[in-house]
């Protein structure tokens, strides 16, 4: 069971993820070629970048698509939205699968496929848990050694780290701590930072040197670099398989060290002076086993050697090079918004113009008045040129309208199921005349979109589909294999019933009783539907089993049952207002013991029918 549910779950999340590593990458490679654009200006502008494109990795675009959905844009279309939005998505979306409405076999090994996501959750758990077990234990040592250093009050240390603090205006001193520990000079801790120096390394510095590693762990405190180091560690740690994410960790320590190396020089000091003063300390020190303790020697320190002694001073950021890093953050924030903004407008459209299309088929005369009589009696009847509903809720009918179950509607107001109305709709003599010359299907379908647009046009009603990953049940073959009759050869489904219309469409039979469910010549996909309206949870049919079936199966109905079943004269009532007359197991037990088959509770796609906009109607 519990590797089902991993499977299930990881078919939710798998697409998500891929997707999400996908959009990463791509900010990336943009940051990385925004960054190769502005390489002779300051690396600090480089280091945002990267910095943006690490911290992507915990923001999925999914968050600005989604609000860009509740947005409405009337001037657009879903024709012209199109061909916008499938180019977007097959770019953004690559690993978004079809939506399907049932599970398709599987060639591989139903064990296997559970066991995949186990294997692959343990894997990234292993990992995820090693990374932060060293970072821990490193973390541990720079802490003890922190605890271990003496505060240092006076001396030539704290006088120029003093100068240099009124110097560069720092909101609060820094305290340092004379450690006998062999780490490099660093900066320990976020909110309340702490200059960690090693004994005896300031008799080897002269006064320019001692200024210079000062003023390089300064910089690292004004701007925040530990704090940024402790958010990259968060991505490597989450995200340690993708290979892109530790190159970027590289990337982030070698421009902050030479944005540092930037700031001293412009405060300043001398070249030379400088370099001596970065060799002196790797002579005779450790360097920080954390990004997160900013020190001196970090990065490539060869290039960054090279770097100070041979490079001009790095240019500022000109209009342009401000507009470019203006225009990419603008790009980056505003192209999922309107990928949300084209999908949701689509979506709107689509469901609009299923409610409102240039239908040929139409109700002539309609009448819909409240129903204040407080009775439980209530019926939906068709017939060839309408219907009449009495004491029937608006749920009832977008339920007919769309053919969904109750729990699929959502985002719907209080008085959706309270309020209940008497509805009388009639078509003229030439629309049933030629709804009658349709084939079934088709006539189900436009008989559907008749009560549609009758819901759009008096409740003002807006829909729109979404399908999400959402609880379900699976119908399979339970262990000692089905207990079904096939039906007689001739006889299926699409042969016909008594339809929403009313028209004989042929032998089929169905009948929903409280506790009794008995059909004729039904496929096992019918069968899933009316076991989802029953169970208010989305069944999927995984039986594999194509034929057409009659059976007749009895339960013990539970206490507040509300399935519909069929009453006298084709009526529809709620099966909690008739007692039950049969008493035996309950439906899981009997779907095992009398058909062979098992419901097993799962995640799987759900199609959700979203109610954007209604209103009341208004008197007749």
């Amino acid at each position: 069971m519990i590797l089902k549910y991993l499977s299930a779950m990881w078919m939710a999340i798998a697409p998500a993820l891929g997707n999400h590593l996908w959009q990463s990458t791509l900010f990336a490679i943009t940051a990385g070629i925004l960054t190769w654009i502005l390489r002779k200006n300051h690396a600090r502008a480089r280091y945002w970048l990267w910095l943006a494109a690490s911290v992507k990795f915990l923001i999925p675009f999914s968050l600005l698509v989604g609000l860009g959905s509740h947005l409405t844009w009337s001037h657009v279309t879903a024709g012209t939205n199109a061909g916008l939005y499938l180019a977007m998505e097959q770019v953004s979306l690559p690993f978004t699968q079809p939506t399907i409405s049932r599970a398709t076999p599987s060639i591989a090994s139903p064990d296997l496929i559970h066991l995949l996501p186990a294997l692959l959750a343990a894997t990234w758990l292993c990992g995820f848990l090693v990374i932060l077990f060293v970072w821990y234990a490193r973390w541990r040592q720079i802490s003890a050694t922190v605890r271990q250093a003496a505060p240092l009050r006076e001396g030539r240390e704290v006088v120029a780290l003093r100068r240099l603090e009124s110097i560069g205006e720092m909101p609060k001193r820094i305290e340092v701590r004379l450690s006998r520990a062999s780490l490099e000079p660093g900066i320990f801790g976020i909110t309340r930072p702490v200059l960690l120096w090693p004994e005896g390394i300031s008799e080897r510095l002269e006064d320019a040197h001692l200024e210079a590693i000062l003023a390089h762990e300064l910089w690292h405190v004004r701007r925040r670099d530990n704090l940024a180091a402790v958010m990259h560690m968060v991505v490597e740690a989450i995200f340690w398989f993708h290979p892109l994410v530790w190159w970027l960790g590289v990337r982030l320590v070698d421009e902050r060290e030479q944005a540092c190396d930037e700031e001293v020089l412009e405060l300043g000091s001398d070249r030379h002076v400088y370099a001596e003063s970065i060799l002196k300390i790797c002579e005779f020190c450790l360097e920080s086993p954390l990004d997160c303790v900013s020190g001196v020697t970090g990065a490539d320190l060869k290039k960054r050697i090279v770097r100070i002694m041979t490079e001009r001073v790095a240019r500022r950021l000109n209009f342009s090079g401000k507009l470019l890093l203006s225009v990419g953050g603008l790009v980056s924030v505003v192209v999922p918004v309107v990928f949300g903004l084209v999908n949701g407008t689509a979506s709107r459209a689509e469901s609009q113009s299923q409610n409102t299309s240039a239908n040929a088929y139409v109700y002539e005369v309609a009448s819909i008045k409240p129903n204040k009589s407080g009775s439980d009696y209530n019926s939906l009847r068709g017939s060839p040129d309408g219907f009449t509903a009495t004491n029937i809720t608006l749920r009832t009918l977008i339920r007919e309208a769309y053919a969904v179950e109750d729990h699929q509607i959502t985002q719907t107001p209080s008085w959706l199921n309270s309020e209940k109305y008497d509805v009388q709709a009639k078509a003229d003599k030439s629309t049933t005349e030629e709804l009658q010359k349709l084939g079934p299907d088709q006539r189900k379908l436009e008989r559907q979109r008749m009560l549609q647009a009758l819901l759009a046009e008096r409740f003002k009603l807006s829909v729109h589909f979404e399908t999400k990953q959402g609880p379900a049940y699976a119908l399979v073959i339970a262990k000692n294999g089905p207990k079904l009759h096939e039906a007689k050869p001739g006889e299926s489904y699409a042969d016909g019933i008594k339809g929403f219309d009313g028209l004989p469409i042929g032998p089929h039979r169905t009948r929903m009783a409280s506790g009794e469910l008995t059909v004729q010549a039904l496929p096992m996909a019918t069968v899933a539907q009316l076991l989802s309206m029953h169970l208010g949870r989305t069944v999927l049919d995984e039986t594999r089993l194509m034929g057409n079936y009659d059976f007749t199966l009895r339960w013990t109905p539970e206490q507040g049952e509300t399935a519909v079943f069929n009453g006298p004269e084709g009526s529809q009532l709620r099966a909690d207002s008739i007692p039950a007359e049969f008493s035996g197991p309950s439906i899981f037990a009997a779907l095992q013991e009398q058909l062979g088959l098992k419901l097993e509770s799962q995640k799987g796609p759900v199609e959700i029918l979203v109610i954007d906009h209604i209103e009341k109607p208004s008197e007749n």
